[in-house]
């Protein structure tokens, strides 16, 4: 049950985390074991971002049970495999009906595979550059309340990173995708005050060793 007001809910265990994973099964150990929890790893960073392009329109849950499938149609999400991909590989992921088959999505994936090869070149790894715009402690608030994930957000960092991205040609990476790659991936802690998720994820963000 939702606690009123708080964005909190009670699981079929009994804890109390996040409202938004609605104690559905695959759902709800997203939320528990990936989301948030701080990642430095250049294939699931470059996951990450491209699926939030293919979440743009839809839900991430539709996109987390497709997850496996395009992880197979992308080759694992490595970059340098995906940056050869030709326009026989568009066409054969278009017949692929186990991820979202959607052209200019999966155009962008194998152009994006390109700038990411780019930048791990330029400044030695892709999570180099991305961690480099954790917010500091003036650019966010320590904790987050309802109305701030509810509403989708986009936020100063992730108008910066959106528009450094577009710079190097990178395509689907609007601020509101951004930002919900920097919360997924680590760069910032919005498991609600009261989530039991919140302080273990906080001890993680705080032994993280910040890629350089």
């Amino acid at each position: 049950m939702e606690k009123e007001n708080t964005g909190l809910l009670s699981g079929p265990d009994g804890i109390v985390r996040c409202f938004w994973h609605g104690n559905l099964p695959d759902y709800l150990h997203y939320h528990d074991h990936e989301w948030g929890r701080p990642v430095a790893d250049d294939r699931r960073l470059f996951e990450k971002i491209c699926l939030e392009g293919f979440q743009s329109g839809l839900s991430w849950l539709t996109i987390l049970r497709k997850r496996e499938n395009f992880r197979e149609a992308f080759a694992g999400f490595d970059f340098d495999k995906v940056a050869a991909f030709t326009e026989r590989d568009v066409e054969r992921l278009l017949g692929n009906a186990g991820i979202i088959r959607h052209r200019g999505k999966i155009v962008s994936t194998i152009n994006n595979a390109k700038r990411a090869r780019e930048m791990a070149d330029e400044f030695g790894s892709l999570a180099a550059w991305f961690w480099k715009f954790e917010p500091g402690k003036d650019e966010r608030p320590e904790t987050v309340d309802l109305a701030h994930l509810r509403a989708n957000p986009t936020t100063a960092v992730s108008v910066r990173i959106s528009k450094d991205l577009k710079k190097r040609g990178w395509t689907f990476v609007g601020p509101t995708t951004v930002y919900a790659f920097m919360q997924a991936m680590g760069l910032v802690n919005d498991h609600l005050v009261g989530c039991v998720c919140r302080n273990e994820v906080e001890k993680e963000r705080k032994a993280f060793k910040r890629p350089k």
